[in-house]
């Protein structure tokens, strides 16, 4: 069901499904893994009716895909704990009612992603482009949206945490959750790579049918484009392509279903992230020079499938770290 919604959402808007699909279900599942029964209580239903909106805070400035080194520190104080470093692409941070922030709460560097808390920084809602709150104990969070070739309509900030209060009662997993950050928040990623690949064949989706509509409409040479052989085969190869993405893509959530299928997330996702940029191509082709012009929808369409490369994961990691060196433990392992 998941799978499906997202993939329809994503045929009419990608950043409608982002917003809506993605964010929710990373905090959702951080927290069912390693949340007390307090937090779960408190964010799931709000979190499932739309009562409360999140945003993800992991990435920083110079650690992306390498969650270990990742710098952002959380401090204790009495009642609680104070935020400091800079997060980026942090998607609907200006919108959202908390952030989940992945910081480093214990200082042992030896210790690198086993050293990672979540801690969950609520902030009033914004809509605008740049945002500021300050704490009455002088703490702040600000942060400015960063412009972006492509998924227009979701806004991705860098946010700079100033001495942030957190309550304990927001440190996911309470002390028992401590140094066990990234264990909670890969659990979300997993479902999120899943999502990734739902999303890049909703809009192949929509791109195949904004090729098929053009090549029946616009005519070459006295007939309609789409009746040449070439547009034929190009056409005739996008559907194979994206019917056997979406197959795919609910084989693995089958998988997921049943509590497996975490390697096989990230590869649907590292297929139908490359495949989506062919298939936009093509669909940007068919319309000719219309394509390139922003009044069409295709035009958005290629831009923003550039993306499922680089987001959730960038594709050289998920190719390199997760998923050959799964599949070499697996085969010495046999």
């Amino acid at each position: 069901g998941m799978m499906t919604v997202t993939e329809e959402l994503s045929r009419g808007s990608l950043a409608t499904a982002g917003s809506l699909i993605t964010r929710p279900e990373i905090l959702g599942k951080a927290l069912l893994k390693g949340g007390t029964e307090e937090q779960k209580k408190k964010w799931l239903p709000k979190l499932a009716t739309g009562e409360v909106f999140n945003a993800v805070a992991v990435t920083e400035p110079n650690y992306g895909s390498d969650v270990a080194g990742m710098s952002v520190t959380a401090d204790k104080v009495d009642g609680g704990w104070v935020i400091n470093g800079v997060k980026t692409w942090c998607t609907f941070a200006g919108y959202a009612d908390v952030l989940l922030v992945l910081a480093r709460t214990e200082k042992d560097p030896g210790l690198k992603h086993k050293g990672l808390s979540i801690l969950l920084a609520e902030k009033p809602r914004d809509k605008g482009h740049k945002f500021s709150h300050t704490q009455e104990g002088g703490g702040k969070v600000e942060g400015s949206a960063i412009p972006t070739i492509g998924y227009r309509g979701m806004h991705s900030f860098e946010v700079n945490f100033d001495n942030y209060f957190v309550p304990d009662e927001n440190l996911v997993g309470g002390e028992e959750g401590r140094g066990k950050g990234f264990y909670m928040q890969m659990a979300g990623f997993a479902g999120g790579r899943l999502q990734t690949a739902a999303r890049a064949n909703g809009v192949m989706q929509a791109a195949l049918e904004a090729a098929v509509r053009y090549a029946n409409e616009r005519k070459v040479f006295g007939k309609e484009i789409g009746k040449y052989q070439i547009s034929l085969w190009k056409i005739a190869r996008m559907a194979m392509i994206v019917q056997a993405s979406r197959q795919y893509s609910l084989h693995v959530a089958k998988l997921m279903d049943k509590g497996e299928g975490s390697m096989e997330a990230t590869l649907v996702k590292f297929y139908a992230s490359k495949i989506s940029e062919w298939v936009t191509r093509e669909a940007m082709q068919i319309h000719g020079g219309m394509g390139y012009a922003e009044e069409y929808a295709v035009s958005r369409y290629f831009v923003d499938a550039r993306v499922f490369s680089i987001f959730e994961g960038a594709e050289e990691v998920m190719a390199l770290r997760v998923c050959a060196r799964e599949l070499l433990s697996n085969a010495l392992k046999s």
